[in-house]
């Protein structure tokens, strides 16, 4: 199978109402090419997971300015003034998780696990309406797993496989919803054949990957 396909070709795989989940820290690591395609789509109605919501020019907050988020689960969003403008009319619903807690979530539903047991948020609106378990006398919040229609992930290089392997800051999300997605699609920064690659350095294996575009600039 040919994964590596044009942006054109991914377009009926978007669909208003999806829950889509974004790789990247700000704009370190954050798949610019494909949210600008998404951008251009205008689908409404989404879901959006990632770890904030970058600027109003770049990552997701593109996707906020425009109007097509309906909700955000992220860990912050104080560096886009938009997301926080939108949560406070009522525009947009925005739910915030503890950026350790938010990753063990997604890695929970990429690793099949029905939750995850933290004592973060113990005390603060984080624990409103969520359960509480107590273990050797000790409360823990039940943090449910976070599971996506779709993946946009970044690889730093990446094979035709989709084997892909990253740089810096880009490894924090990425390579967790990578598993954590019906469907995955990677952006390429370098793309390689496939025998270039070290096989110890590929924290992403190319079976995850559906889809494959090269970085545009």
């Amino acid at each position: 199978m040919n994964k590596i396909v044009k942006l054109e070709d991914l377009t009926s795989i978007f669909k208003n109402g999806m829950t889509i989940m974004i790789g990247g820290f700000l704009d370190c690591g954050t798949p610019e090419t494909i949210i600008d395609m998404l951008v251009k789509l205008n689908i409404k109605e989404l879901t959006v997971i990632g770890n904030d919501t970058g600027y109003p020019d770049k990552g997701i907050g593109k996707l906020v300015v425009n109007g097509q988020v309906k909700k955000v689960i992220a860990s912050h969003i104080g560096t886009n003034p938009e997301t926080g403008r939108r949560m406070n009319s009522g525009e947009m619903e925005v739910e915030l998780s503890p950026q350790g807690t938010l990753i063990e979530r997604i890695r929970a539903a990429g690793s099949g696990l029905g939750g995850v047991l933290t004592q973060t948020g113990i005390g603060t609106i984080v624990e409103d309406g969520k359960r509480k378990i107590s273990i050797d006398g000790k409360e823990y919040l039940l943090e449910l797993p976070l599971k996506a229609d779709v993946a946009l992930v970044k690889g730093s290089i990446v094979d035709e496989f989709g084997n892909a392997c990253y740089k810096g800051t880009t490894k924090n999300f990425n390579p967790y919803i990578a598993m954590a997605a019906d469907n995955v699609i990677m952006e390429a920064e370098n793309l390689v054949k496939c025998e270039e690659l070290n096989r110890e350095d590929i924290m992403t294996p190319g079976v995850l990957v559906n889809y494959i575009v090269k970085e545009e600039f």
